[in-house]
C-alpha cells in the first residue's frame, strides 16, 4: 500500500466530490482512485466516505482523517521543497580543514569574499597540521600539503607550498649574510617546534642542519615577528613571509638550499553532484588560487 498516494487520492475526492474529478487531478483512472480509497478504509478499519451514485460525502472518521492527511501532505511538500532548495542555493555549514599557517594567512582572508557572495553560507575553518579524515572527522573538504593519502578522494591541484629562508636587513648588517648551509652554525636561527623539536632544519635534498635554536615556537606568526625584529634567521612558508619580503622587512637567503616546493591540493569526497555549498567553495578556491 502506497500510503501517501492513497492520502492524495482521498484528499482529491474530498475536495472535488467525485472519483472522476479526483482521477483527472491525479492523472489516473477513476477505478484506480476507488482502489486507493478501498485500501485506506481497509487499513483504517472504517469507512471514510458515504457513497451514492452522484456524490461522495465524508463520514465523521473521514472528516477527522482529512485534516490529518492535509497536514501530512503539506509537510511532505515542504520537505521536498527544502531539499530542492538545498540543491540550488548554497546554504548551511561548510567544514574546511587547512594547514595552520597557510590557512591563516592565505585562505582565511579570502573567505570574506565567498561569505559576501553567499549570505546563507556558514564556514567552520579548522586550522591544524594533522591529516584529517574527511569522513570520520566530518569535514566537507581539506587543503592537503604533500602526498595524497587515497585514490578515492578528488584532488584539485593548487599552487605548490613553497618555503623561504630569510632574515631582516638589520640582523644581516649586524651578523653578516650566510652563503652556504654550513654558515648557519654561526647564526641565530629561529625554529618551529614541529620541526625536529626546534633544533634544526631540513633543507634541499634532505640535507639536515643542526643547531641549538635561540628562539623556538609552535607558532609561525610569532617567529615571523621575531625575525622582522632582527632576532635571527627564519625558515617558514613563503605565504607567511611574502608581504615582509615585498616590503623589504625580510631578505631571502640561500635560495638554492631551501626545500623544494611541495604539492598542495584541495581534496574532497567524490560525488556526482556535490552539494551547492561545497561546489561554490570548490569553484571559489580554484578560481582564486589556481591561477
Amino acid at each position: 500500500m502506497d500510503t501517501l498516494r492513497c492520502m492524495q487520492a482521498f484528499v482529491a475526492v474530498a475536495e472535488h466530490g467525485s472519483f472522476a474529478a479526483a482521477a483527472v487531478q491525479l492523472q489516473v483512472s477513476a477505478v484506480m482512485v476507488g482502489k486507493y480509497i478501498q485500501q485506506l478504509e481497509a487499513h483504517l478499519g472504517t469507512a471514510l466516505l458515504q457513497r451514492n451514485t452522484r456524490h461522495q460525502r465524508l463520514t465523521e472518521a473521514g472528516a477527522a482523517y482529512l485534516a490529518g492527511c492535509r497536514q501530512v501532505l503539506e509537510q511532505v511538500q515542504q520537505a521536498e521543497a527544502d531539499v530542492a532548495g538545498l540543491q540550488r542555493q548554497p546554504q548551511g555549514l561548510l567544514r574546511i580543514s587547512a594547514p595552520t599557517t597557510w590557512g591563516s594567512c592565505v585562505l582565511a582572508p579570502l573567505l570574506s569574499g565567498l561569505l559576501r557572495a553567499q549570505p546563507l553560507l556558514n564556514i567552520e575553518l579548522d586550522l591544524s597540521n594533522r591529516r584529517v579524515d574527511l569522513i570520520e572527522d566530518g569535514f566537507d573538504a581539506a587543503i592537503r600539503v604533500g602526498p595524497l593519502p587515497s585514490q578515492e578522494l578528488v584532488a584539485r591541484p593548487l599552487p605548490p607550498y613553497a618555503m623561504s629562508l630569510c632574515a631582516s636587513p638589520a640582523y644581516l648588517r649586524r651578523r653578516g649574510t650566510p652563503r652556504t648551509p654550513a654558515d648557519l652554525a654561526g647564526h641565530d636561527c629561529l625554529s618551529h617546534l614541529a620541526w625536529r623539536g626546534g633544533h634544526g632544519w631540513q633543507l634541499a635534498n634532505g640535507e639536515q642542519v643542526d643547531w641549538e635554536a635561540r628562539l623556538s615556537s609552535n607558532d609561525g606568526y610569532a617567529l615571523r615577528e621575531a625575525a622582522v625584529a632582527g632576532a635571527g634567521l627564519i625558515l617558514q612558508p613563503t605565504a607567511l613571509l611574502a608581504a615582509d619580503i615585498a616590503a623589504g622587512r625580510l631578505k631571502p637567503l640561500l635560495r638554492d638550499y631551501v626545500p623544494a616546493p611541495r604539492p598542495m591540493h584541495l581534496i574532497y569526497l567524490p560525488d556526482r553532484r556535490p552539494r551547492p555549498r561545497l561546489q561554490c567553495f570548490i569553484d571559489f578556491v580554484m578560481a582564486t588560487l589556481a591561477r
